[in-house]
């Protein structure tokens, strides 16, 4: 595209005037959007393909996704966006350039969305199908698992397997991941042949817009309620926790997650402390800035589990050593604090799976949270966040919260679809969510809950609300499973298989079918359970239940929620 002079050479002006206003004028045209020799040639610029394939299991990595998406359009590329459960094998070679963004979870498993793609790129023969695509890994994780990023480890194994070329070596990110993934898509755009972004030039700066809440500015929400569910006598603790939202302009949906920052315990703080030999008062850097060192400790770093860095510093071996407390007193000198500090993780939020809807709870949001409590080496252990909402956050006043959106969980878009949820324990909340969800819309679907815990007369957790949502309808079935009331340990997987007639049935007229909780033993467990009801009501195989399942999965009718 040619660009005319913006004043001709027959105007009536001297070449030095019309170049004075040459420049004047396209100065104004440029900043006014009109098009100028610098837009015409980026125009002219074919843009770069680029593919961005996330798995995620709550959203970070899809979150992720569009964050590399925004940034890669700003510096020359054409991007899409896509999830590996709409990616096969054999579609891979359609994709030249390609970054990979996956989370683990359990015990080194692949998001479900990923499973599919992950267990054919895992047992393909080696070979060089994907000897033009070009590819990055970005894996996240959690460093206090034993297979710590194992799925992005895998993917990257296997494409470098099937003869695709590694741009970048692969970026493994604990939980505090924001930098380390910054800096890999930066370097993974460069090895693309991108350049880095152009700052945006504006000759007034535009007035600051206030921040919003989130988890790098999480918003102070007040505590009404900490109440424990649990009867006298359980073994268990479990406490509703409500917060205020009023003024955050927070928003939730049913299935969204809550992250809470929490705080450690005073008394562990203390044990750290005297372990290093110092008082609490010596000034040690923070993300705050220069804090003493007690409030430091309280309010901003992990006293979780050691990180090798601190191990290194402390000279001893963290293989039995589960807490930075441990580490300390195995150690034979003492760093000094701000060499101890600089040593230590940063506190991180947790997330817990909303079980409120906001239509039943304006203004507020509700979360269901399993104290934890155990023993190492007969000294008492606590969960950090959960203990703090049990014992410390009510008198606290508030606690720093931010909405964290989980897409891929959702209650059926169709309100006339039924729907199934096995929650067991903990794993009611987002149910109590859908199931308020449903009501306050007025669905029609039918609703179908599965419930377990230990008795039921100590952990029939919200009892009476679930008993008047079945007597008013809104609960269709209510099957509950209590571990510990019979001599024969009975769990949800074993009153899914009584019903399983019913529960296909519920199936083949276009459930949809939900689980939460843990990962690694009761979902592993429903699953099963869920081919064995296809197999045993629908008289399938069990190649023809697998690619059944693998259908409903698909089509976003199995959903799970499970750490």
């Amino acid at each position: 595209m040619s660009i005319v002079p913006l004043i001709p050479e027959n105007a009536p002006f001297s070449a030095e005037q019309r170049a004075w206003l040459n420049g004047f004028l396209a100065g104004i045209f440029s900043r006014a959007g009109a098009p100028n020799a610098a837009t015409s040639a980026s125009e002219s610029k074919a843009l770069t393909p680029l593919t961005i394939l996330f798995g995620s299991q709550t959203g970070t990595a899809e979150g992720l996704a569009k964050q590399a998406a925004k940034e890669a359009g700003k510096r020359g590329f054409a991007p899409t966006i896509l999830d590996m459960a709409a990616v096969s094998l054999d579609q891979l070679p359609n994709h030249a350039n390609l970054l990979v963004i996956t989370s683990t979870y359990g015990d080194g498993e692949p998001p479900d969305s990923a499973k599919a793609l992950h267990s054919a790129v895992s047992s393909a023969a080696p070979a060089a199908q994907l000897a033009a695509l070009r590819y990055s890994v970005c894996a996240l994780g959690d460093t206090n698992y034993t297979q710590f990023c194992r799925a992005g480890k895998d993917f990257d194994a296997h494409f470098e397997k099937l003869g695709a070329t590694r741009i970048t070596p692969r970026t493994d990110c604990d939980v505090d991941y924001e930098a380390p993934f910054t800096s890999w898509l930066d370097t993974t755009l460069s090895a693309f042949g991108s350049a880095p972004a152009a700052a945006s030039s504006s000759p007034e700066a535009a007035p600051a817009a206030a921040e919003p809440y989130s988890k790098k500015n999480p918003f102070a929400a007040k505590v009404l309620t900490v109440r424990n569910l649990n009867g006298q006598g359980s073994a268990k603790e479990v406490n509703h926790v409500e917060f205020d939202l009023t003024g955050s302009g927070l928003e939730y949906e049913a299935g969204d997650a809550l992250g809470v920052i929490p705080q450690n315990c005073s008394d562990l703080v203390s044990a750290v402390i005297q372990a290093l030999g110092c008082d609490g008062e010596e000034a040690v850097p923070s993300p705050a800035g220069e804090l003493p060192l007690r409030t430091a400790l309280t309010l901003h770093y992990d006293l979780g589990k050691p990180a090798p860095g601190l191990l290194e510093a402390l000279n001893v071996s963290g293989s039995t050593l589960h807490h930075v407390l441990d580490a300390l007193l195995a150690a034979t000198t003492k760093p000094t604090p701000t060499a101890f500090v600089a040593a230590l993780k940063k506190i991180q939020p947790r997330l817990y799976s909303i079980s409120s809807s906001p239509k039943a709870h304006p203004n507020q949001v509700h979360l269901t949270v399993g104290a934890v409590r155990y023993e190492v080496n007969g000294l008492p252990r606590k969960g950090v966040c959960s203990t703090f909402l049990a014992e410390r956050a009510l008198a606290h006043g508030t606690a720093g919260v931010f909405v964290h959106s989980n897409k891929a969980f959702r209650p059926p878009a169709d309100p006339a679809a039924p729907m199934i949820m096995v929650g067991p324990g903990t794993g009611i909340a987002p149910f109590r969510a859908f199931l308020e969800e449903r009501a306050a819309t007025k669905a029609t679907g039918k609703n179908w809950l599965f419930f377990g815990d230990q008795k039921a007369s100590t952990d029939f957790l919200y009892r009476e609300e679930l008993e008047a949502m079945k007597a008013s309808g809104v609960l269709t079935r209510l099957d509950v499973a209590f571990s510990r009331d019979q001599k024969e340990k009975i769990y949800v997987q074993n009153r899914m298989l009584e019903a399983a007639t019913e529960l296909y049935a519920w199936l083949e007229a276009g459930g949809h079918f939900y689980v939460c909780g843990d990962a690694s033993r009761m979902a592993k467990d429903v699953d099963v359970a869920l081919h064995q009801v296809v197999e045993k009501a629908g008289g399938k195989s069990p190649e023809e239940a697998a690619a059944y399942i693998q259908a409903l999965k698909t089509a976003k009718r199995y959903q799970r929620d499970v750490y």
